[in-house]
């Protein structure tokens, strides 16, 4: 049996001291295997938002154990789970967080520049992202004058340019009419499953979260219960 690539043990988060302490996570207890699709549900305030959070490495359980490949991350410094950062993750917002006077290809290339990757490699990986998002011939086109669509996927170009193990996408598609959600979800799960990315997506919105392989609803701080999703008109691995 394989061993899950990301492990939350008993997590919990407590946010404040004494009567202005607030406990956003309960006990979280969740594996996410290598190549899954995740969605995560729930109301606001239900902790979906810290468990991703602390998933991505910008926060630390309180207690509890989170294991990523094997390493205790809650162990780390603020350097080290910087580093595991930019090194196997990726991510997506919901507003697309381009650089407004950039143009796609430089707003792809941005990981790299951090990573110090020598120019024409730069530009040679920024282009093979932008060719899997379909926007090749958009390279030199600033955010202003591409579509909504057109900028998510840029920022998930952007992305996925470091070959990150893991895609967390917080909603990716609420900033989004239907149709181009429903074309960013797509390419979501295609690259799910040409490239082997484990994503790890936040929703609200339940059509949404059936392109996913697994859907976990959180409530109250803890993982209320897990299902599996459709994937309309696509057949599940």
């Amino acid at each position: 049996m394989a061993e899950p690539l990301i492990s939350l043990k008993g997590v919990t988060k407590r946010y404040g001291e004494g009567t202005a302490a607030f406990q956003a996570l309960k006990g979280v207890d969740l594996d996410i295997m290598a190549g899954d699709f995740v969605a995560v549900m729930g109301p606001s305030g239900s902790g979906k938002s810290t468990t991703m959070n602390i998933l991505g490495c910008l926060d630390v359980p309180t207690t509890g154990s989170f294991l990523f490949k094997g390493v205790h991350v809650e162990g780390l410094d603020r350097d080290q789970r910087s580093l595991l950062r930019r090194r196997y993750l990726g991510f997506v917002f919901q507003g697309f967080n381009l650089l407004a006077r950039t143009t796609a290809l430089e707003n792809v290339e941005l990981p790299l520049i951090y990573r110090g990757e020598a120019r024409k490699k730069r530009h040679d990986m920024a282009m093979a992202a932008l060719d899997k998002v379909g926007l090749v011939d958009w390279s030199h086109h600033t955010p202003s004058e591409l579509s909504g669509g057109q900028q998510q996927r840029v920022a998930i170009a952007r992305a996925i340019v470091a070959h990150p193990d893991v895609l967390l996408a917080d909603e990716p598609t609420g900033n989004l009419d239907s149709q181009r959600s429903i074309e960013i979800m797509e390419l979501l799960t295609g690259l799910n499953q040409t490239s082997g990315i484990t994503v790890l997506m936040v929703t609200h919105e339940a059509d949404m979260a059936k392109f996913a392989r697994t859907i976990i609803h959180f409530k109250d701080g803890l993982v209320e219960r897990t299902e599996t999703g459709h994937r309309p008109g696509l057949e599940l691995a």
